[in-house]
């Protein structure tokens, strides 16, 4: 993911849309804030595109002319990870939580409106703006824990076996955020970064299951991310910052 600019309303962002009013909607909105947007059309279109300039957030239609949405976020989250805000007419919990698996920061279901859209864009970069500021200063950017090793700059996790494992761009900020606090019970408003959070959203749960199974740390009985009910998560075992 580029660098989160200063002022998160200098952010680029593509628009995956096929419905030409929709996407004129959406740019016009983002627009009127200052979001630099592009458009596109076709799935393959946008992965391209963002190999040549890698985006700050990408808001992807799950319905495309081309291919499934759902496999644009798994391609944009294996070769270009960037912030995901899924934009889907399909009412259906099912897809919502598969698009928060597959690495999606957030998502809003047509038909919506546009000052909410926008509030979810600057909420999502905000959010990565602020896990990019609180990055440990000077060479301090990569944490050893239970012979793992994560390169924050890099959002590169390697196994105590020496494979590297893909973690998409939320998946690499949730886990910075444990990292930073460790042994300190983290409210699902402080890991998400906001002061509200629907008692409903479940983006940060599903965040942290795929994150322990990445991590092989057994869901049934966690050894590194305990859930402390009632209250939140916490990273259980001694980080090390070099």
């Amino acid at each position: 993911m580029t660098q989160s600019p200063t002022d998160p309303s200098q952010a680029r962002i593509f628009v995956l849309e096929d419905d030409p009013e929709v996407a004129r909607l959406i740019c016009m909105s983002l627009g009127e804030y200052g979001f630099r947007c592009e458009q596109m059309r076709a799935g393959r279109q946008l992965l391209e595109r963002a190999r040549q300039v890698a985006p700050d957030l990408c808001i992807v239609d799950l319905g495309l002319p081309d291919m499934d949405g759902m496999q644009v976020v798994r391609e944009l989250q294996d070769g270009s990870p960037c912030a995901v805000l899924i934009l889907t007419g399909r009412n259906d919990v099912t897809d919502r939580v598969l698009g928060l698996e597959l690495g999606a920061d957030d998502y809003i279901v047509k038909p919506f409106e546009p000052r909410e859209l926008v509030a979810r864009v600057r909420s999502i970069l905000r959010r990565y703006q602020r896990a990019a500021s609180a990055e440990p200063a000077g060479e301090r950017n990569t944490a050893r824990f239970a012979g793992w090793t994560f390169d924050a700059n890099r959002h590169a996790l390697v196994a105590p076996d020496g494979r590297e494992v893909s973690l998409s761009a939320a998946e690499a900020g949730l886990l910075a955020t444990l990292l930073r606090r460790p042994n300190k019970i983290l409210s699902r408003e402080q890991l998400l970064g906001e002061r509200d959070v629907d008692p409903f959203d479940r983006s940060i749960d599903v965040r942290i299951s795929r994150l322990r199974r990445k991590l092989d740390d057994d869901p049934q009985n966690p050894r590194l991310i305990k859930t402390v009910y009632g209250a939140g998560y916490l990273f259980s075992v001694q980080v090390e910052w070099a």
